[in-house]
């Protein structure tokens, strides 16, 4: 048998158990698919990869006043910055945020095929475009400049990405979640933008709410495929406790369908909305396979009569068939009635944790406070410096006749620099601002600009100072920026959004279990 050669040093070679290292390296995969690819943060509410998309795509400039861009090239950027992972990965992720009947409120704004809710496959990504949706842009990105947030370092250390965006709106209740970490899954409910908003400023006003005055302000989720919801047991053990399971249904009625070009009209079962995540293909489907194996009886056709304006499936009945047993068994038997589990759970400081409903809404809040208070305390540093230099240059103009005598007789900028110091008691960098001042700051209208310049600056340090040590007034404008409270639809400057005209009209509606 041959001699094993030994091609480490002595010294290198550790003795390890097996079982250990087996442990802790399958911790450590766990940690990185939880934090860095399946759950989302509580912040702002996306996982890394949405995270990086909206980011690639803000450095392209692809505000919603811009044209859009083929989405091979964000794709593109995405990876080649920030995801080292698969196109098709950053792709379908990209696809989601477009389509309307997945968010209810989509960060992305789409030019092209993305889907439908039959589960029909996107275009590919070179023949569609996108750009970023006025709510994605506004809500996510306009304080990204701020020192709001903290950058680190991507992949290869070559750019820098945030590591959370400064969302004004908690997404991860509006647009919902899902995903399969190890061990562990997220699955959360997109919430109405009007209920959500409610419920924050009532947190606000009143830290002690209650949970059924909580639950009265946010009744439940708004799924974007509409449908209604039964009873309430399940939602409120899902907002209390993290986890629960909530009944979905179809809307549909009964309606008198003409049959061929006679004068003959047959009842039909109209379905217009369906329970969220449901395939509407997959489910006509369904319901044709039932007929066959003669589980439901008493229909004699299903067309599919879907449009622009909305979903529309009629299934009609024959002559002798009762249409609310019809309708009964299509509950009990297809996914026309079905349940969507509830997981509330999300990385919060890293780890993730099921929270309760209020948990979502309390670590949102503190997050928008600790983000308010940067972005001032960045503002205020910068005015604070601007007004150091306007004050250096108008008292520059007040002396300004032993100014000029002094650069006029200096025999270079250093020496004048240091003379101005000596003399007037300048910072470097107020003499350097001397120096550098042109000459039509001299008139008097360029003074007077100086001035009421100077005059705004100081109005506003007040204002930041007020801000930062007040907590009150603090959360006075955390509300100002979200949406009036009794708006059901964003209306905010700050956050103009238009829904789709084709939306559907009734979203989750409440029924009470018969």
């Amino acid at each position: 048998m041959a001699k094993q050669l030994d091609m480490l040093p002595s010294g290198q070679v550790i003795a390890t158990a097996l079982h250990t290292e087996v442990q802790r390296s399958y911790l450590e995969y766990a940690m990185s698919v939880i934090v860095g690819r399946a759950l989302p943060d509580v912040r702002d509410g996306l996982k890394p990869v949405h995270r990086r998309i909206l980011y690639a795509m803000h450095e392209l400039g692809l505000t919603p006043d811009r044209p859009y861009r083929k989405c091979a090239r964000v794709v593109g950027d995405v990876l080649g910055k920030y995801h080292p992972h698969g196109d098709q990965a950053v792709y379908d992720a990209l696809v989601r945020m477009v389509q309307d009947f997945s968010s209810r409120y989509p960060l992305l704004a789409g030019h092209g095929n993305f889907g439908s809710v039959d589960n029909d496959p996107p275009a590919a990504m070179r023949y569609t475009e996108t750009r970023l949706a006025s709510i994605g842009n506004e809500a996510l990105l306009t304080e990204i400049g701020q020192a709001t947030v903290d950058f680190i370092g991507n992949f290869d250390n070559s750019q820098q990405e945030p590591i959370v965006l400064p969302a004004q709106l908690p997404f991860l209740l509006l647009n919902g979640s899902s995903g399969i970490a190890v061990g562990m899954a997220t699955n959360i409910p997109p919430h109405n933008l009007g209920e959500v908003i409610d419920g924050l400023i009532a947190l606000i006003d009143r830290p002690d709410l209650s949970d059924e005055q909580l639950l009265s302000l946010i009744p439940g989720p708004d799924f974007p495929t509409g449908g209604e919801i039964i009873g309430t047991e399940g939602i409120r053990e899902a907002y209390l406790t993290g986890r629960g399971s909530i009944p979905m249904r179809g809307i549909a009625r009964f309606e008198d369908v003409p049959v061929g070009r006679g004068r003959h009209r047959r009842n039909a079962i109209i379905v217009t909305e369906l329970p969220y995540q449901v395939n509407k293909a997959a489910w006509i489907e369904k319901i044709a396979e039932l007929v066959n194996q003669t589980r439901i009886e008493g229909i004699a056709d299903i067309r599919d009569e879907s449009d622009r304006d909305g979903m529309r499936v009629v299934i009609e009945l024959k002559r002798e068939a009762q249409a609310q047993r019809i309708l009964d068994k299509l509950y009990k038997l297809t996914p026309l009635q079905s349940n969507f589990g509830v997981i509330l759970l999300a990385l919060a400081d890293g780890q993730p944790r099921q929270m309760t409903l209020r948990d979502l809404l309390q670590h949102f809040l503190n997050f928008r406070e600790e983000t308010l208070t940067r972005q001032y305390n960045h503002e205020l540093q910068r005015a604070e410096n601007d007004v150091h230099l306007l004050e250096g240059s108008l008292r520059a103009l007040e002396n300004l006749d032993a100014v000029i005598d002094i650069l006029r007789n200096a025999p270079d900028g250093s020496t004048a620099k240091v003379t101005l110091q000596q003399r007037f008691e300048f910072s470097d960098r107020q003499a350097d601002a001397i120096l550098s001042m042109p000459l039509r700051r001299l008139t008097g209208l360029e003074r007077q600009k100086l001035q009421d310049n100077y005059d705004q600056l100081t109005q506003r340090m007040q204002e930041l100072h007020e801000l930062l040590n007040n907590r009150r007034e603090l959360l006075k404008v955390l509300k100002k920026t979200c949406v009036p409270s009794s708006a059901n639809t964003p209306t905010s400057a700050a956050l103009a959004f238009k829904p789709k005209q084709n939306a559907p009209k009734s979203l989750s509606v409440w029924q009470k279990h018969r």
